[in-house]
């Protein structure tokens, strides 16, 4: 029997490490985020649960994640888009950093692997328009797969985010599409993200060869580097664009979908550094 999680909402910083197996959070949280039923919810985390490790989520991690949501849901709606984005990849390719340099504007080299999946969110603006990013960042080990592709559905836009001095990552790409093209929308934007091109002397992977496979797809390329701040504004706001883009064209030709949902979380705008890695 999996213990009950402490609540969130009155956790004491004194009271003991909340149980690690969190099966009851996870599907509140899969539930708060994807609006399933309890049994669709139930469904997803119990066969995520047959790898125990899966389930070996941070106690911290698991309040701020449902506090966050929680606050998400309690404040007004001053928005005009909310956008879920997510950045997939194989572990260690700096999907954290990069979000957390979005997010922050800040980089930390100390990160340990994400653990299942987590979230920041960062409100834009483009074309007079407030656009609550919703970004959610997933552990690439493939025993949190089950997890993490359940969060697939529902996302307006995917990030592909490989290390330019791994060549494996890089070669994953095609598996991390498939995997797209088997959960997620058939119409979600994507681009694909050659992190750490701050290290050139160690690169694995060129340029030439992100380029190519973006065009085989049919999708954008660019290099980032979260570590020297290189583009990762860029990228961001590039897909913020295309989602935005595609948003009006189908509400030009369509009656209003009503769907669009958020809060408004005001943050200055943050210096873009440009480097050789550009977008396609």
């Amino acid at each position: 029997m999996i213990p009950k999680i402490c609540d969130p909402g009155n956790h004491d910083p004194e009271f003991p490490e909340c149980p690690v197996r969190v099966k009851e959070f996870e599907v509140g949280r899969i539930r708060a985020v994807e609006k399933v039923s309890y049994a669709e919810a139930v469904k997803i985390v119990e066969a995520a649960s047959k790898d125990d490790e899966a389930m070996a989520v941070d106690a911290q991690q698991s309040v701020d994640v449902a506090v966050g949501i929680s606050a998400i849901s309690r404040m007004a709606k001053t928005y005009d888009y909310l956008f879920k984005l997510l950045l997939i990849g194989d572990s260690g390719v700096g999907k954290t950093c990069v979000l957390f340099r979005f997010s922050e504007d800040a980089f930390n080299s100390t990160f340990i692997s994400t653990i299942g999946i987590d979230f920041k969110i960062r409100t834009i603006e483009l074309d007079g328009k407030k656009i609550k990013l919703q970004i959610w960042d997933t552990a690439g080990q493939e025993r949190f797969r089950t997890i993490t592709t359940a969060y697939y559905r529902g996302a307006m836009g995917i990030m592909l985010v490989y290390d330019i001095t791994n060549e494996k990552s890089f070669d994953n790409i095609k598996n991390w599409i498939r995997n797209i093209e088997e959960h997620a929308s058939a119409d979600v934007e994507k681009m694909v993200l050659g992190n750490k091109c701050d290290i050139n002397d160690k690169r694995q992977v060129s340029k030439e060869r992100g380029e190519k496979l973006a065009l085989e797809y049919g999708i954008k390329f660019m290099e980032t580097s979260a570590k020297a701040n290189i583009n990762v504004e860029n990228v961001f706001l590039t897909l913020a664009r295309d989602i935005k883009s595609k948003m009006d064209t189908k509400l030009e030709g369509n009656s209003p979908q009503g769907s669009s949902h958020g809060v408004k979380i005001s943050e200055p705008q943050k210096k873009i550094s440009f480097f050789p890695c550009a977008l396609l």
